[in-house]
């Protein structure tokens, strides 16, 4: 019992703590940017992103390291080697699942993608300043999600308990999304299970950052909203046709059934590449 306790209170300071630090450092940044800066909406989530980045992994560090002497292993951080396969791999696992999500749109929601004027070049520009976002930003929500709190809670309660219960936290700190349905934060928690599953699989935090990162990128890049918010890209505009129930509608692809199709067929792959649990 003590140790599940501990497990609870250490997980609940370095949410909590770092939801509250984190929120009153962003109010106070905001505040002192204003008016706000060229760049508008990038500029916001760039100094949001930083702020939760320098947050967690102080937190990591205090809560982690230092109140549960967890090691880098325990994160899959070592060795380096291992962390850039696992990168790469969820990278392109996580791309696939979401250009397959909106190809299944085009094929059974009417959904479209059209030339909106812009070039091919300016469209690789505009992924890599997007990829740019996105990684630090994917690094972030998984050091606080697949961090500290997984594995202590982990150990504590076994890997279904935790991959449960921080996936519906997971979901519930989307809440606020622009456009966000039941369906969404339904697929958004079983995004957290597929991406805890992938933690614990070889290349562990780098693996499912890659997951992450990939799956992002891919909506972003083929100009589809991620979990409600809308990136700037030219010479692609998606158009989602067809019901939002399957398609996702203005939240995005990950509003709509195909998206759970998607990150539940993800759930499975990399389900039975994890890592067995010690018995001794």
């Amino acid at each position: 019992m003590t140790v599940r306790l501990k497990a609870v209170g250490w997980s609940l300071v370095f949410l909590a703590g770092g939801y509250v630090l984190s929120l009153s450092l962003i109010l106070l940044i905001a505040a002192l940017m204003r008016p706000a800066p060229t760049g508008g909406a990038l500029s916001l989530v760039a100094m949001q992103t930083l702020v939760l980045l320098a947050v967690f992994t102080a937190l990591t560090w205090l809560v982690g390291w230092r109140a549960l002497r967890l090691s880098a292993a325990d994160f899959g951080l070592v060795p380096v080697p291992q962390g850039i396969r696992g990168f790469g791999r969820g990278f392109l696992l996580g791309t696939l699942l979401a250009a397959s999500a909106m190809a299944g749109a085009v094929a059974l929601g009417r959904a479209e993608w059209r030339d909106d004027g812009g070039t091919v070049t300016s469209w690789f520009g505009a992924v890599g300043v997007t990829g740019a976002l996105l990684l630090p930003a994917a690094f972030v929500e998984e050091l606080i999600f697949r961090g500290v709190p997984l594995v202590a809670l982990s150990r504590a309660f076994g890997r279904g308990l935790a991959l449960v219960g921080l996936a519906l936290i997971f979901a519930v700190a989307h809440l606020l999304n622009e456009g966000v349905s039941l369906l969404a934060v339904a697929n958004i928690a079983l995004a957290g299970v597929f991406l805890g599953l992938a933690f614990f699989t070889p290349g562990g935090l780098w693996t499912a950052t890659g997951a992450h990162f990939g799956w992002n990128l891919a909506l972003a890049g083929l100009a589809a909203p991620v979990s409600g918010l809308l990136l700037p890209i030219p010479w692609l505009d998606y158009m989602m046709r067809g019901p939002s129930w399957l398609t996702g509608g203005g939240f995005g692809p990950e509003g709509g059934l195909l998206a759970s199709v998607c990150l539940a067929a993800g759930a499975f792959v990399v389900g039975r590449r994890t890592i067995r649990e010690s018995t001794t």
